[in-house]
């Protein structure tokens, strides 16, 4: 399962299982597919009545979301956010990159009633982002995938706070409660895996503590569940009270079982959308919201404050990043995915034809991202390597005779 960690086939993965359930809820199988997805299954636990398809959002998203939530972690400790100076780049970068999409997605949808999808084109796919940028960016230097990821690792917080506050829904506290307790029981026990722990020197065996951290972390999911905020925040939670390196070594572990099964799962049940049969004027704001807001919004947003911040935020141990960079990476952070359509079926949840068209526009929006990313990626990779060459001529492979 190697490759599956590379962020070139793991988006490749992902673009293809939304594809294939767009092609195939088409198709003469689509309504079946579709009546499968909204089947529920239940298992007779108390407040668990959910659809296939919820239990693939709330459920197995979750796990990406802790995924997540360790690599924020590992930023903020060790990474490239360790540090006022370090953060402040991105930080501008993804404010702007936040604020200008729901602007202009508010602006376009203004006295709709649909102005609740506003989060929708704030989010940025990292899976998706890297993959592209490893795809096409040949000789692109390190600092400035660093630079794409810090800002979409922050975006990412962005949108789980967003989730947080705004899309829960009459929270109950004493759950909410319930599942402070098991989770702060999970960072606790976690750190009995730590290197130089009692546990690990005294040489006993870890599948103990895994079983029980697993237990911990279900029991935490299922009371965040019945709390009344999104179930997938239970896996930003685990991440961050996870001791860092057995959180490391879960990452390791669970990383391509997110990147081979949950994401393109909820990608290809999220792409289950029949398209509508209506002409282009009768599709709501929404879609036009989102369709622009995402490659547009992004690149306008992610521009001008990440130009910004590079005037403000100067740091002497590195060169500062380029105006052409920015602008890739602002190309790259319209690609909005996974997160923007989890962020759709949230904000329209009570009705079903705006999630479609939501749906749609995602998938539209971010693949007028992919495709401008790409040539602008590929450009400036082309400028990188010539830059090399007239500086290093003697690694310019010798004519073949």
């Amino acid at each position: 399962m190697t490759f599956i960690r590379s962020e070139r086939y793991a988006a490749g993965i992902l673009l293809a299982a939304a594809a294939l359930g767009l092609l195939l809820a088409n198709t003469s199988v689509g309504a079946g597919l579709l009546a499968a997805g909204n089947a529920h299954l239940s298992l007779g636990i108390p407040g668990l009545d959910l659809s296939a398809r919820h239990w693939i959002s709330d459920g197995l998203l979750a796990v990406f979301f802790f995924l997540v939530a360790v690599e924020l972690k590992r930023e903020l400790v060790i990474g490239d956010l360790n540090s006022v100076g370090k953060a402040a780049l991105p930080a501008f970068a993804a404010l702007g990159g936040v604020l200008i999409p729901a602007g202009i997605y508010l602006l376009m949808t203004a006295g709709s009633g649909l102005e609740n999808g506003w989060p929708v084109p704030t989010a940025t796919d990292i899976a998706f982002a890297l993959g592209v940028l490893a795809v096409f960016g040949r000789g692109i230097p390190t600092r400035v995938r660093v630079f794409l990821l810090a800002l979409a690792v922050l975006d990412d917080l962005v949108a789980i706070l967003i989730i947080a506050f705004f899309f829960t829904q009459d929270p109950q506290l004493q759950f909410i409660g319930f599942a402070a307790i098991t989770a702060t029981a999970f960072g606790l026990v976690s750190r009995l895996l730590k290197p130089r722990s009692p546990w690990v020197l005294s040489r006993r065996p870890a599948w103990p503590i895994v079983l029980v951290l697993v237990a911990l972390g279900v029991l935490t999911w299922y009371f965040t569940f019945l709390s009344g905020v999104h179930a997938t925040i239970a896996g930003v939670v685990l991440g961050l009270v996870m001791a860092r390196v057995p959180a490391g070594r879960a990452h390791h572990v669970l990383e391509p079982y997110s990147n081979g099964i949950v994401l393109p799962l909820f990608a290809f049940s999220a792409a289950l959308v029949v398209i509508p049969q209506v002409s282009i004027g009768e599709l709501s704001p929404a879609f036009w919201g989102i369709l622009v807001a995402l490659p547009v919004g992004k690149l306008l947003g992610i521009t001008l404050a990440g130009w910004l911040g590079s005037r403000i935020a100067v740091r002497r141990d590195k060169p500062a990043l380029k105006l052409p960079d920015i602008i890739m990476v602002a190309c790259l952070g319209g690609i909005g995915f996974t997160v923007s359509l989890l962020m759709s079926e949230l904000a329209f949840a009570t009705d079903h034809e705006v999630v479609d068209e939501g749906t749609l526009a995602v998938l539209l929006g971010s693949g007028v991202s992919i495709v401008v990313a790409a040539i602008v990626v590929t450009m400036r990779g082309r400028s990188y390597r010539r830059i090399a060459a007239l500086n290093h001529p003697e690694r310019i492979p010798a004519p073949k005779k």
